[in-house]
């Protein structure tokens, strides 16, 4: 037997509480050896993210204290440590350098007042004997290996220009900078796209084979342990349940838990033969398609570039470019493509967050831009948005009462004695209590959370909803719960949903209609069956070759997922050439 890289023995951590302490992790067992990956699973509020942190003792700067139990890692000096009892200076030489992390939340781990080059830099000359000049060309050389588009003017960039999962590219980026021996990823490629998630497990799995590196893998993603993990333990309220060989575990899992783990997972294919959207056994057949709720021609939004002492704009960002679709009330189309191909720019331009470089937007007929004040006001109450990171959406210093309840002050819906009624029915109808409106967002697990942004969402009684990979960041039991909860009030209610997301299997579930974009531009698009079942265009049938398949040991072809992503970034004066479409089938329309 090889000696393990890092050893967790019977570890136990709290956390103090009002009611007395809170045991996150209790007696936990866990080995990796050198080149391995170890897939650690299970639902939100598992232990798996205390868990990691624990390692790193991180947990010191969060309230949380490691009462019992080691964790014994052996750097490369060959001299193994206990890092529950390490001091604070050893502790400093191994983290980013020895053991490095990546974390969920990239705008949270990314400082905002330094640019991406500097960060990455950062690191490397914390670490590493070099210059700054030499730092910052490892540092582009990095943003090229995790397939940053445009590496070398994106150094000068800071966080909030790029999209989710551009950042989190950047934070993988960094945390690959020194070449550690064990690398935890805490849901690494939760925020990107199928095809740059492909891309960056292709990239760790190439970092494993050529320095050796351990990787310790948290994820929701079934399909991701099954393409990466040699091992995989499985938690529930802080215990380690299971742990198995990846391909034991899904053939053969031992635990009621696991079972049901693995039953929740969404499989893409699942819904071939099938014309409409299932909740289950239900159709759903819910879109009145006689005239289109609301409606975007040749849409295009662009964002300027200023460079030089006079700050003239030299170059812009085509982020949508001549987009035009509709959306029928009580359907649900789905925007799929990869991060920076302007799903979310489109569903904030329709939102009025926004405004269009050209381009019109009828909403029951009517040019937005030809609205009056009053209704330009309705427009805002009849579209509704679900923001992608529910935590981030809901102010911490109000109680979750009054964030649902605001939407109905600020359009004054409602008396003030009627309020707290309607906010507890709004709470029930997602599956929350009453009571729940006095507590604030942090006493609420991720999937409650969203659950709050959806009755917010709700609580002006829209017409449409733009749900912003509302479900990304849920663990699969809870993003079941969130999909069926979505489309029972589409039954109720005639909801329309604009369902901006990268899981394509989930898309597979939700959607009457599918448009495929790529670089600001449609490509496909047409009913869920046409697009999932006859992918005519190149790139959808990339992106659905690069989802990941909950089936250890599949062959995975590389070719499929590589080459350059292209720049959307253009010179004023050069638009990207529109794109013409042949209809291939009756609606089911293919860019040439």
């Amino acid at each position: 037997m090889t000696a393990a890289l890092l050893s967790v023995r019977n570890l136990t951590v709290e956390f103090p509480t009002l009611e007395g302490p809170f045991t996150a992790v209790a007696g936990l067992d866990l080995e990796i050896e050198a080149g391995r990956t170890l897939a650690v699973v299970g639902e939100s509020g598992s232990g798996k993210s205390v868990t990691s942190l624990a390692i790193l003792r991180l947990t010191d700067y969060t309230g949380g204290r490691i009462t019992n139990g080691q964790v014994m890692f052996t750097p490369r000096d060959g001299v193994a440590i206990d890092l529950a009892r390490a001091s604070e200076a050893r502790l400093e030489a191994i983290r980013g350098n020895e053991i490095a992390m990546i974390f969920q939340e990239p705008m949270s781990s990314l400082n905002p007042v330094f640019t991406v080059g500097d960060q990455i830099a950062e690191a490397i000359v914390l670490h590493q004997d070099c210059s700054s000049a030499d730092a910052r060309k490892l540092a582009q050389a990095l943003l090229e290996k995790v397939r940053m588009p445009d590496a070398r003017t994106m150094l000068d960039r800071y966080p909030h220009q790029l999209s989710g999962g551009m950042r989190q590219r950047v934070v993988i980026a960094m945390a690959l900078s020194c070449q550690p021996k064990l690398l935890i990823a805490d849901e690494p490629t939760t925020a990107l796209d199928v095809t740059i998630q492909a891309q960056i497990l292709n990239t760790i799995r190439d970092l494993q084979q050529e320095f050796g590196t351990a990787v310790i893998f948290i994820t929701h993603d079934m399909g991701v342990v099954a393409e990466m993990a040699d091992d995989v333990a499985v938690m529930w309220r802080g215990r380690k349940i299971e742990q198995a060989p990846v391909r034991e575990l899904f053939a053969q899992p031992a635990h009621e838990y696991t079972r049901a783990l693995l039953a929740a997972v969404p499989r893409l294919g699942s819904m071939s033969g099938t014309k409409l959207p299932r909740r289950g056994s239900v159709a759903q057949d819910t879109a009145d398609m006689t005239a289109p709720l609301i409606a975007a021609e040749s849409l295009t939004t662009t964002f300027p570039i200023r460079q030089g002492l006079l700050r003239r704009v030299t170059r812009l960002v085509h982020a949508a470019e001549r987009v035009s679709f509709d959306i029928f009330p009580g359907e649900t189309l789905s925007l799929v493509g990869e991060s920076g191909s302007g799903k979310t720019t489109i569903g904030r331009t329709l939102q009025q967050l926004i405004a269009p470089s050209s381009g019109i937007i009828r909403f029951k007929g009517q040019d937005v831009t030809r609205m009056d004040h009053n209704a330009r006001r309705r427009l805002k109450r009849e579209v509704s948005y679900v923001f992608q990171d529910p935590y981030g959406s809901l102010d911490p210093r109000k109680t979750v009462g009054f964030s649902v309840a605001e939407p109905i002050l600020t359009h004054n819906l409602l008396p003030c004695r009627n309020i707290s009624q309607r906010v507890a029915e709004l709470l029930e109808q997602v599956g929350l209590l009453p009571e729940h409106a006095r507590r604030y967002p942090h006493s609420f697990s991720g999937g409650q959370r969203q659950r709050i942004c959806i009755a917010r969402a709700l609580a002006c009684d829209p017409k449409l909803v733009i749900a912003d990979e509302a479900v990304s960041a849920l663990d699969v039991s809870v993003q079941a719960q969130i999909i069926d909860l979505l489309m029972q009030l589409q039954a109720q209610r005639g909801l329309a949903y604009l369902f901006i997301s990268h899981d394509m299997a989930v898309v597979e579930r939700i959607s009457h209609r599918v448009a495929v974009l790529y670089l600001g531009q449609i490509v496909e698009i047409g009913t869920r069956a046409q697009v999932f079942e006859d992918p005519r265009h190149a790139y959808t049938r990339k992106l659905l070759a690069a989802v990941p398949v909950a089936e250890p040991g599949r062959p995975i072809d590389r070719r499929l997922v590589a080459g350059e992503i292209p720049s959307p970034i253009r010179r004023v004066g050069d638009p990207p050439v529109a794109n013409n479409f042949d209809e291939v089938a009756p609606g089911h329309l293919v860019a040439r």
